[in-house]
């Protein structure tokens, strides 16, 4: 089956990176651990794994394991018997029996205490589990998927996470980038969920100015996605006449930015250029043409090392791509198919920023 990544929003390099991952794993019965920062849309990447999967004719049952309370959650992944304890008036199946055949998805798996985790590991193991106050146990088919915000290897040092259970669940691993190492994923996650939000709201679409663009271009989103769409629905609300300006984005948004000066001239600067020259630049491939590789020849040409040479290359592309950019550290990041981290040390190395 082919995978549907169609409610994924996104054209980086690095959310490409995912989905070659995805459609590689989806078909098989592998456990996987989703990671990434809270945010950035690790529930959609796993319903979409488990649509890609032989058992998407069957239950997909997410759990929260953060949002119930500790004394509760064994009881909601595998259910009670009549008697067990207080209130528990009638016998309930559990998540991992309603989930039967299809995939459970363990949100927030860093949370779980650890007896609880015991009995995690022995479904992994012997693809059984047993109800509170139960005398037998019982079989269950299920595929479980986790994820988690938390450092996993670093959990497992400090004694808070079993490692036992962290190498059963670890045996795909997949990691969600955050919004701010996704590049020009930024401007079109905000242009669609503007769009949704005015579209429910009944307002005419709405714009954005170039320097209220490039604001949200270089905001950090620590809330990722979600505190995108967030704001977003926001703006379709409160934002003034046809075009989302500066003056409409959050406080904290702008007082993160620093001189707002450098940025409204950053943003006419990239606006007095045309639009479709700049983004051909960053996303789209160069015509066709013979590549000379470099040759010995050419370092004695220079009368440089083999370091130097190399150094003078890799300078020469950073320039290029914070010039195409307009100095937009994301989407030069982008272009160079790095993260924007990587980036701002190279740049640091070099006196660059």
């Amino acid at each position: 089956m082919e995978l549907d990544t169609s409610e994924i929003i996104g054209q980086s390099t690095s959310l490409k990176n995912v989905f070659k991952v995805l459609a590689k794993v989806a078909p098989t019965d592998s456990t996987v651990l989703v990671t990434g920062e809270s945010g950035t849309g690790k529930e959609l990447m796993v319903r979409a794994l488990h649509q890609g999967s032989a058992r998407h004719d069957k239950p997909f049952v997410p759990i929260n394991c953060g949002a119930i309370p500790k004394d509760l959650l064994e009881s909601e992944l595998f259910g009670h018997e009549k008697g067990a304890f207080t209130h528990a008036l009638r016998t309930r199946p559990g998540r991992f029996e309603l989930a039967d055949g299809g995939t459970i998805f363990l949100d927030e798996i860093g949370e779980m205490d650890l007896s609880l985790q015991v009995k995690i590991l022995r479904v992994l193991q012997e693809k059984e589990i047993e109800r509170v106050g139960g005398s037998g146990a019982r079989k269950v088919d299920v595929r479980i998927v986790a994820a988690t915000n938390r450092d996993l290897d670093k959990e497992v040092q400090e004694g808070r996470f079993r490692e036992d259970l962290f190498y059963r669940l670890n045996v795909i691993p997949l990691h969600l980038p955050p919004l701010r190492e996704r590049g020009g994923d930024v401007s079109i996650l905000a242009k669609h969920f503007l769009e949704l939000f005015c579209k429910k709201g009944g307002r005419k679409k709405l714009g954005f100015s170039p320097e209220a663009k490039l604001a949200l271009e270089c905001y950090a989103w620590p809330g990722n996605v979600r505190e995108l769409e967030n704001i977003m629905e926001r703006l379709s609300i409160l934002a003034e006449g046809n075009t989302v300006a500066l003056d409409d984005l959050p406080g904290k948004i702008l007082s993160s930015l620093g001189n707002l000066e450098e940025l409204e001239a950053m943003a006419a600067a990239k606006a007095a250029r045309p639009e479709p020259a700049a983004v051909a630049a960053l996303n789209r491939p160069a015509a066709p043409q013979a590549f000379i590789w470099p040759v010995l020849a050419d370092l004695r040409k220079y009368d440089m090392n083999l370091k130097d040479f190399l150094d003078n290359i890799e300078e020469r592309l950073l320039k290029e791509a914070l010039d195409l950019a307009d100095g937009v550290k994301n989407q030069a990041a982008e272009a160079l198919g790095i993260k924007r981290t990587t980036l701002i040390e190279k740049l640091k190395k070099r006196n660059l920023e």
